[in-house]
């Protein structure tokens, strides 16, 4: 018999005893009823039992073993069949609370993106996404789902990205923007090209990851069968205890019946599960159990820089005009030439100018080096020191040493700009500093973490600017993947870390930590295939939520245990007096499950 069906089966199978109990007056029939429901029913409880303790799995579902052989050789049919249903009943509520908890992974599921409008000789062709190809043209409607990553070609729209920033503003998107999977386009049509297949796109890792998350299992469980070590061989000392008193083997029965640990085995790990989809509302995954049960032990957070502690992106930092000409004339002139070209640098130059742009004659582009083109009869050039230098000579620099020479010794990013043969301006690029990080900081405290680390790639001047804005003393600076690596292993020997990145270099330390978490939503996707918890929204706070969260759901788990245990025992010294008849101590015990199971769905 299936055990998804056994509760129904021991349900019916009590009633129909008692029809013939009370009503009929037959309790010869019904106490065959109650022995045969007994038998058939608690069979696959007690069979799967010795099977897992055959594998070395000494379990809490012992003491429901115990409790329905000894009631079988008492002839307890009707309080043994009482606890079938205890044990099979709990069962299946928790299945129906894992439905429940994981209701909001399941939705991310049912909206993954299943096909595309794909272009193809003026013709539309509808194909599965599975069969999107690097390079095809899409056609995305209004109201559609885009298929896969890529950019737009032509058109323009605005593009809901809640799903995968949290952001919940569309943004405008024209010729050149990325697009991504999953996000949905609210208004206007475009042609984009596709620049990965299904597989691949952000949505589908996002999928892999919530598959994951799902078939995890709980380490409560290992936790309360922990406390079951204990607890089984109490049991057996207060039937004893029980019989030595009473003198009657019905009382053993009676003790093993109310001390049928249901809450240790199941609203514990419901608990945790509650805890999976209740992050998983606030944008962020935890994949299984494991990973929500560590990251509230967090001693020390370490985090790496790029990306995490800042934003990751170029930045307008400062604008230096030379050779008499205006910091607003400089930005305008500059953003005209660069809206043409892709180079992350370029984006921020046309984002800080947030003006209405004229498009520029003659635009030539060096990719990774620098940008030519036309505005206003004059010739500019934009790009490295050393591409002005190569395309116009030294002779361009003339009444700039000066200004050079300081941001150099800054070590930052120079963008210089060269108005026909002449150098009129630099744009000095930095990254900028998350506003919620200061905050994040005191809540970690709040929430036990004792120290805070910053790793990173970067020269140590930058680091420690970004360090001192957010208020981090413990720095790292100019390592290699290897060595943050190190780094976080002899800190793992003394605490329990979680580390935060996420980029591919921050790969090898996420794994390395005690709990890893990925900033997934622009980060890379090794790293969110690497880290335990990957964040969806791009919001690094969410860190200290997710600590928080943790630390709650663990609070309820044990807080099931001990109150399922405690209740346990109080009854378990009343049966030994033999006050409570093994079908009352039955009873009590459903009592008991359902108030525990109760408490651990105040998680979510």
């Amino acid at each position: 018999m299936r055990l998804s069906k056994l509760p129904l089966f021991v349900l019916f199978g009590l009633i129909l005893g008692l029809v013939f109990y009370f009503p009929l007056h037959s309790r010869d029939i019904s106490d065959w009823i109650w022995l045969a429901t007994l038998i058939l029913g608690g069979a696959p409880i007690v069979f799967q039992t010795i099977k897992g303790m055959f594998r070395g799995q000494f379990a809490s579902d012992i003491v429901a073993m115990l409790a329905i052989i000894t009631a079988l050789l008492m002839n307890e049919a009707f309080a043994g069949a009482v606890v079938v249903l205890m044990q099979s009943g709990g069962e299946a509520l928790e299945a129906y609370g894992l439905r429940r908890a994981s209701s909001s992974l399941k939705s991310l599921l049912e909206r993954a993106p299943r096909f595309a409008f794909r272009k193809r000789d003026n013709s539309l062709d509808k194909i599965d996404v599975q069969e999107v190809r690097v390079g095809d043209i899409l056609i995305v409607r209004p109201g559609d789902l885009i298929p896969v990553d890529g950019t737009i070609i032509s058109g323009s729209a605005e593009i809901d990205e809640a799903a995968l920033t949290g952001e919940p503003l569309p943004r405008s998107k024209t010729a050149h923007d990325e697009v991504f999977s999953g996000t949905i386009d609210v208004n206007g049509a475009f042609e984009m090209r596709a620049d990965k297949s299904s597989e691949e796109s952000q949505y589908q890792k996002i999928v892999e990851l919530v598959r994951k998350a799902q078939t995890e299992k709980a380490p409560i469980q290992r936790l309360a069968d922990r406390y079951a070590i204990f607890f089984t061989p109490l049991t057996l000392i207060m039937s004893a205890l029980g019989y030595f008193i009473t003198r009657e083997p019905t009382t053993i029965l009676a003790v093993l019946v109310v001390a049928t640990p249901c809450p240790l085995i199941l609203a514990t790990p419901l608990a945790i599960l509650c805890g999976i989809n209740k992050s998983a509302k606030s944008g962020i995954i935890v994949k299984g159990g494991p990973p929500m049960e560590q990251v509230g032990n967090t001693k020390v957070a370490v985090f790496d820089k790029t990306g995490t502690i800042t934003y990751g992106t170029p930045f307008v930092e400062e604008i230096v005009p030379l050779n008499h000409e205006t910091s607003e004339d400089l930005l305008y002139k500059t953003a005209c030439i660069e809206q043409l070209s892709s180079h992350s640098v370029a984006k921020a130059v046309v984002e800080r100018a947030g003006k209405k742009l004229i498009v520029p004659k003659n635009f030539r582009e060096s990719p990774g080096r620098g940008v030519e083109g036309d505005i206003d009869g004059d010739h500019y050039t934009i790009g490295s020191y050393t591409f002005l230098e190569e395309k116009l000579g030294k002779k361009c620099y003339i009444n700039c040493e000066e200004a050079i020479h300081r941001y150099y010794n800054q070590q930052k990013m120079l963008v210089f700009i060269a108005k026909n043969e002449l150098c009129v301006g630099i744009f000095v690029i930095s990254d900028r500093i998350r506003p919620g990080v200061p905050a994040l900081l005191t809540r970690l405290r709040s929430l036990g973490v004792q120290e805070v680390v910053m790793l990173t790639g970067d020269s140590p001047k930058n680091a420690d600017v970004i360090a001192k804005q957010a208020g981090i003393q413990n720095v790292k600076a100019e390592l290699l993947p290897g060595q943050k690596v190190e780094i976080v292993g002899k800190l793992k020997e003394k605490y329990n870390v979680t580390m935060v990145g996420d980029g591919i270099n921050d790969a090898p330390a996420l794994a390395t930590a005690t709990t890893g978490i990925a900033m997934g939503a622009l980060g890379s996707a090794i790293s969110a295939e690497t880290a335990d918890i990957v964040l969806l929204v791009d919001d690094v706070t969410k860190v200290g939520e997710t600590i928080a969260i943790s630390q709650w759901t663990i609070h309820i788990a044990k807080e099931s245990i001990f109150i399922g245990m405690g209740l346990s025992f109080i009854l378990m010294i009343i049966a030994c007096f033999g006050l409570i008849p093994p079908p009352v101590g039955a009873m009590l015990q459903e009592i008991i499950d359902f108030a525990v199971i109760i408490n651990a769905l105040r998680v979510r």
